[in-house]
């Protein structure tokens, strides 16, 4: 499918794996010169074409870093996808009371102020060049589950600044969204050294059962996990003119998973 975004450039974080590769994937396909920012630039990422640049956007450092590589690389930015996410598997499954500020610190850094930093950095640019930004945030912003507090409380701000950016910048010609995936079928969950597996642990039930039956636990109508690439192709529509005049929307990829009107 074309979607007239031939010749944009853009930048998507998060992009070694999952979500953010499969939408590297895409905007390559259409045509866009892109710029994937992962911790690691994979080999899964090189073989795109995107240029992968190797940055920790949990910092302002980083953020920085990547915004100067991509404006040297790309003479200027028209489409944002603010996609890294997630946090630190290797501290457990963590209650309200056994979170601490350096842990609230780091789940909002990488979920929400790398979005903030990379968003003002490239934003006089997308103003010029009348761009989008797509946020991708979770449905844990509206039904906080097994995940960290700190995780869903990050990703309820992501929607607020959506929203706030979509209102501020939108009669200057920037479209600000935000899609919502609910559980997806990335190393997040089939990584048994992921979060998946630490899950599985705390329900004392192996790996595998615990894919088989989350469909059924989280309430998915279809039955099944969503495809990073189902998600990516969400991203894709909303950075395109076929969505032009969408903006301050909140996506739910989901399966659906989220009941409410």
């Amino acid at each position: 499918m074309k979607l007239g975004l031939h010749d944009k450039t853009a930048v998507v974080t998060g992009a070694g794996r999952g979500i953010g590769l499969a939408t590297v994937r895409l905007l390559v396909e259409e045509g866009v010169r892109v710029v994937g920012a992962a911790r690691t630039v994979t080999p899964e990422l090189a073989a795109t074409g995107a240029l992968g640049v190797s940055a920790d956007l949990s910092t302002a450092a980083g953020v920085a870093a990547l915004a100067d590589a991509a404006h040297a690389e790309l003479g200027g930015v028209d489409l944002l996808v603010n996609n890294v996410g997630g946090g630190d598997p290797e501290g457990g499954l963590t209650g309200f009371l056994d979170s601490d500020d350096a842990q609230w610190a780091r789940y909002l850094d990488l979920n929400l102020m790398s979005a903030v930093r990379l968003t003002r950095a490239v934003l006089p640019g997308l103003v010029e060049r009348r761009g989008a930004v797509v946020n991708v945030s979770s449905v844990c912003a509206r039904l906080p589950a097994t995940g960290p507090v700190a995780y869903s409380a990050a990703k309820a701000a992501l929607g607020a600044v959506t929203k706030a950016l979509a209102e501020e910048f939108g009669p200057r010609g920037v479209r600000v969204n935000t899609v919502s995936p609910g559980p997806t079928r990335t190393a997040v969950w089939e990584d048994p050294e992921n979060f998946g597996g630490l899950v599985a642990e705390a329900a004392g039930v192996e790996h595998s059962a615990l894919l088989e039956r989350l469909p059924a636990d989280f309430g998915l109508t279809t039955g099944r996990l969503t495809e990073a690439r189902e998600v990516a192709s969400v991203i894709v529509f909303l950075l395109s003119g076929l969505a032009g005049n969408v903006t301050g929307a909140d996506y739910l990829v989901d399966g659906g998973m989220v009941k409410t009107v």
